[in-house]
Parts: structure tokens; C-alpha cells; sequence
């Protein structure tokens, strides 16, 4: 009898799959934070195009996270689940309400940057492991999180 893997995965992959996974959704729960603050504090000439793009933004990265903890479930790991565990990961980094509306657009494109770069490194353990259901669902979030940043860039220039 055949002795079969769970998914079909090691638990070398498994494990690399899953430290990638939650370093992503360490930095989806900051900049999650992020956007909730600017969505609640932006202010300005901007104040009704930015209040309705981080709202969008943070509902959107609100279902990323859920997709990326249950998808280490999966592998039968745990995602971090702490806000401290979060800041620590975290290479987003947190900031204050007192940011002009120019400076919060910055600073989520700046994280936009830094979500497809942590995408980009957990697609490549993934493929690496010939784990499809992941890359795919990295892949859909490179093309949304390029879109809102090329969106955003616009409205700011």
C-alpha cells in the first residue's frame, strides 16, 4: 500500500509554506490597522475619495486574512494570532493619526510594496512545493493589491 502524505506535502513544506503565510498575514494585520486609522482620520480636500478607499482596502485585506489563516489550517499549523505576535513579524510598521491625507497614500503604497514583495516570496515556496490552491490565492492578491496601487498613485500624482 502506498504511503501517502498529508496534501500530498512534507512537513519541511509545510512548515516553510506556513512561516511564509504568517509573515504575510502579520503585515496584512498592521496594514488592516493602518487603513482603519486613515480611514477614520483622514482629512482634507481628499477627505470623501480617501475615506472610501481605505474602507474598500481594509474589507478587502479583512477577507485576505481569514483566507490565509484558514489555508494554514490546512496544513495543520497555527497562524499567529496576537497583536503583539503581529508587530513583531510585522516589516509594516504602524503610524500615528496625525498623518496629512498625501502622507497616509504614501504610506499604504509603501505597503503595497512591501504585501506584493511577501506574496511574491510565499508564491515562490509554494510553487516550489507544487501547492496550486496557495499560489493561486497569492497570485489573485498580487493583481488586486498592483491594481490599488496603480489606482492610488494616480489620484495622488
Amino acid at each position: 500500500m502506498k504511503n501517502y502524505r498529508k496534501l500530498g506535502f512534507d512537513s519541511q513544506e509545510t512548515a516553510e509554506i506556513a512561516k511564509a503565510l504568517n509573515a504575510l498575514m502579520a503585515n496584512y494585520h498592521v496594514h488592516y490597522q493602518k487603513l482603519r486609522n486613515y480611514h477614520w482620520n483622514v482629512e482634507g480636500h481628499e477627505f470623501f475619495e480617501l475615506h472610501e478607499f481605505f474602507e474598500l482596502e481594509y474589507n478587502a485585506v479583512k477577507l485576505q486574512i481569514d483566507e490565509i489563516a484558514e489555508r494554514i489550517r490546512v496544513f495543520g499549523k497555527k497562524p499567529v494570532s496576537t497583536l503583539k505576535e503581529y508587530l513583531e513579524m510585522a516589516e509594516i510598521q504602524e503610524t500615528s493619526n496625525t498623518l496629512e491625507a498625501k502622507e497616509m497614500s504614501k504610506e499604504i503604497l509603501n505597503d503595497f510594496e512591501t504585501l506584493i514583495s511577501l506574496c511574491i516570496d510565499a508564491h515562490e515556496k509554494t510553487s516550489l512545493a507544487g501547492d496550486l490552491a496557495t499560489s493561486d490565492l497569492l497570485i489573485g492578491y498580487i493583481k488586486r493589491t498592483e491594481k490599488s496601487h496603480w489606482m492610488l498613485s494616480s489620484f495622488i500624482k
